[in-house]
């Protein structure tokens, strides 16, 4: 087939576009211009911005494609004009949504791809959700044949690990020099990575199997970690000593360094498990790249590339665990444990 990334060359995207071309589909990529990722010589790209939309739309009716991954659709409009661009034009139409179009924190697990979407977690979630409720009722009106895909944490070479405080690198750093690592609560929410390429090979299969229209699958992790054994495997993973981790209540964290805890009120301290069953029977969805092998693999990239600051560039960790610490001292030396209740 000859199938368009709306985007391409992202983290997912990378990936989508290296399998696509493996597989021996002709693969044209839609971006904003040049980039600097590994993408094979044998991919065409048009450029363009597709927010501006008529000019979108026209040039898209000058290609002659037969399935659409489109990785930066993000809101409503971008639906409608995705719509407009494509019905009547291609084969299957592959959209990459986001679980974010979930609350949190779930009433009950795993989810299934019927748990209510509203109200979604972020703003970003929101603008997914009604993308999607556009493309569904697309689907029921005339057919529009969309298939809607939902990662969670996704990572791999050419992105960075998260941690509780971001996505900085120099967290392989504190880990590989033994320094203290701050973890939201007490480490036991629940996290799943799932490396870029199992991800990527879900999508491959969205645009190559039939039957799929209209539908909605999670294509997320099914090796789940609390943040303790997350960080723990990262430590392994570069042969680093133990990590000494240093558990900081959230709410203290959200309110002392609210620029680096987005992630951490929206995601981080809520464990979230989901159920996979639909993808893996209609997509062949399968996580066949552990966190271990996964970690080894994104910091390699990161190394071989200098993408590595040193942990000393970074203070924000060692001020919270030294102001964490204090407070804690404090207390035990200001609670009076034998005062009758």
């Amino acid at each position: 087939m000859h199938v368009l990334l709306v985007g391409g060359t992202g983290l997912i995207s990378t990936g989508i576009t290296r399998q696509l071309d493996a597989a021996g589909h002709d693969v044209t990529c839609y971006t904003r211009g040049e980039t600097d990722a590994r993408i094979p010589e044998s991919v065409e790209f048009v450029h363009g911005d597709r927010t501006d939309y008529e000019k979108f739309e026209a040039q898209m009716a000058d290609l002659d494609v037969d399935a659409v991954v489109d990785m930066v659709c993000f809101t409503p409009e971008d639906a409608e004009s995705a719509i407009r661009a494509f019905s009547g034009h291609v084969d299957r139409y592959v959209f990459c949504s986001t679980i974010d179009v979930y609350s949190r924190p779930v009433a009950r697990m795993p989810l299934t791809e019927e748990t209510p979407r509203h109200p979604p977690t972020s703003e970003y979630g929101e603008g997914k959700a009604d993308a999607e409720d556009r493309f569904f009722a697309a689907y029921a009106d005339e057919g529009f044949p969309v298939t809607i895909l939902r990662p969670w944490h996704t990572y791999g070479e050419g992105g960075q690990l998260i941690h509780t405080l971001g996505d900085e690198t120099s967290y392989l750093d504190r880990i590989r020099a033994g320094k203290p690592i701050v973890v939201h609560g007490d480490g036991t929410s629940v996290w799943a990575p799932c490396h870029r390429d199992d991800v990527a090979r879900s999508f491959v299969s969205a645009v190559e199997t039939e039957g799929v229209e209209g539908e909605a699958y999670h294509v997320t992790a099914e090796e789940h970690l609390t943040w303790n054994e997350y960080h723990r495997t990262v430590a392994t993973a570069l042969d680093a000593p133990e990590p000494e981790l240093v558990h900081v209540p959230t709410e203290v964290l959200s309110d002392l360094v609210p620029e680096r805890t987005t992630g951490l009120r929206d995601h981080f301290q809520y464990s979230t498990v989901f159920d996979n069953s639909k993808a893996r029977v209609a997509l062949g969805h399968e996580q066949t790249i552990g966190w271990e092998e996964g970690v080894r693999r994104t910091v390699e990239w990161l190394d071989d590339h200098d993408r590595i600051d040193s942990w000393e560039s970074d203070p924000t960790p060692d001020r919270l665990v030294e102001a964490w610490r204090d407070a804690r001292a404090h207390l035990d030396t200001t609670f009076d444990r034998d005062r009758s209740p």
